[in-house]
């Protein structure tokens, strides 16, 4: 995966992680966007230190970097309680879990990033801490095993999953505040890059800004790494201030388009437009043809081009839309998918 597709991906990984903390908003008011989710989850916590008790436990879904860990890592900030910081994957064990409930402090928040991939034997113990506040501690093997039971403190679970529907429904319906998060519009992602070049010393006047936020795909992560890149650029072949055109120049250079497409998205429609004359084809025939791998352009590319109609999955194939013509700057057919809107 080369350093454009990293450039527009929404998972974060590496030295990036340091670089975010520095970026992330530290309390509710600071926030940007999501304002809905943002209203809600002020009542909750503010119900919560009124009746000075634990708040309901809070499901957060949505795609990788819109602020799901900042907004957990928020919610133990606005509540002064401590936050323990696990993930999914890290659970394969009941025993996994166990170890980290049984020493939780009362009120302290549980943050559990991709909470749909835990172990099952996990997901189960979970449940009972949840509601009871207590795990059984199972000792001893085979008919032996007794389960001993065991009081934790009252805490707050806060899940994260980036595929809410992979979520068994006993434990989607323990959580008694459940969020959804969006994709920004233009206009809340200058917002975000505004206070990142402040907290960065960068100098963003406000073309500049709308020119990274519209190349951003709707997500936080992405505008303020973008912001990263075209600060290098603008340090290095500027003045260091970030107008539309340096902005422009400098995601040109890496590939990321007016509308936020880089390479392997291009490449994924020049294929479907140019050899195959918009489709429909199959997955392992158009990722042959870009020279990835089908989970690569399935996972990676398909969603960004299917969300913003370029591309169309249909029983027969993948479908160009009559937009992705008109993007690579050709005539769509009078027959292309979704022609009429065209009209």
């Amino acid at each position: 995966m080369g350093i454009d597709r990293e450039l527009v991906s929404p998972d974060a990984g590496g030295d990036e992680l340091q670089i975010e903390a520095a970026l992330r908003p530290k309390r509710l008011s600071e926030f940007i966007g999501q304002g809905r989710v943002r209203e809600q989850l002020s009542l909750v916590l503010e119900s919560a230190l009124r009746r000075q008790r634990p708040p309901d436990h809070v499901l957060m879904s949505g795609s990788p970097g819109l602020g799901k860990t900042t907004l957990a890592m928020i919610i133990a900030a606005e509540l002064n309680a401590p936050l323990r910081i696990t993930s999914g994957p890290a659970l394969e064990r009941a025993g996994d879990l166990a170890a980290i409930l049984s020493t939780l402090t009362e009120g302290e928040v549980l943050f559990i990033d991709e909470i749909h991939r835990m172990a099952r034997s996990a997901e189960e113990m979970l449940y009972l801490a949840m509601e009871d506040f207590r795990v059984d501690i199972v000792v001893g093997k085979g008919p032996g095993a007794t389960a001993i039971p065991l009081d934790i403190a009252p805490f707050t679970l806060v899940g994260a999953t980036t595929r809410a529907g992979l979520l068994p429904a006993p434990l989607r319906d323990r959580f008694g505040f459940t969020a959804h998060m969006d994709f920004y519009e233009v206009g809340e992602l200058e917002q975000v890059l505004y206070r990142s070049a402040t907290l960065l010393g960068v100098t963003l006047p406000e073309d500049g800004a709308h020119e990274i936020a519209r190349r951003s795909r709707g997500t936080p992560r992405i505008a303020n790494r973008l912001l990263r890149r075209v600060r290098d650029f603008a340090d290095v072949r500027a003045d260091g201030v970030i107008n539309r055109e340096i902005a422009a120049a400098a995601l040109n250079l890496y590939e990321v388009d007016a509308e936020g497409l880089d390479r392997l998205d291009r490449a994924v429609l020049g294929v479907l437009l140019k050899k195959f004359g918009g489709g429909p084809v199959g997955l392992s025939t158009l990722a042959v043809a870009v020279g990835e791998e089908p989970e690569t352009v399935e996972v990676v590319a398909e969603p960004f081009l299917v969300r913003q109609g370029l591309l169309a999955r249909t029983p027969r194939g993948r479908v160009a839309t009559a937009a992705a013509w008109s993007h690579l700057g050709m005539t769509p057919p009078p027959d292309a998918f979704g022609a009429s809107l065209f009209d």
